[in-house]
């Protein structure tokens, strides 16, 4: 189980972005990045060319660049600051089954994440 993942609220604490707060778009697992929204932004030269659903222009555009996963901090969903995560093991009772789960939590808070 990951720490971040897609979805989840972070903090950027180093880099150009420092300060800046987003959501996950994307987890890159093989080269430990994320892409999160709003932060390191990019603009990127396109050249027109044709899609499968007509031509597509080119132009210049801005877009969100991965950021290493060291850079970024988990959001604690009760004091709104950056936290670690952590995990810890849950019985939950189900269809008369009680089955051992894995839960994500707030070290700052203790919430579940």
């Amino acid at each position: 189980m990951a720490k971040i993942k897609k979805g989840d609220q972070v903090i950027v604490i180093a880099g150009r972005d420092k300060g800046k707060t987003g959501r996950v778009l994307e987890v890159l697992t093989d080269s430990d990045r994320v892409v999160v929204e709003g932060v390191q932004r990019v603009t990127k030269h396109v050249k027109a060319g044709q899609t499968a659903r007509g031509t597509r222009t080119g132009g210049i555009e801005t877009v969100e660049a991965p950021i290493h996963v060291s850079n970024v901090m988990l959001v604690d969903p009760e004091t709104k600051k950056p936290t670690r995560a952590g995990f810890r093991t849950e019985q939950v009772e189900r269809d008369g089954r009680t089955r051992t789960v894995r839960v994500r939590y707030a070290k700052r808070s203790g919430k579940d994440i």
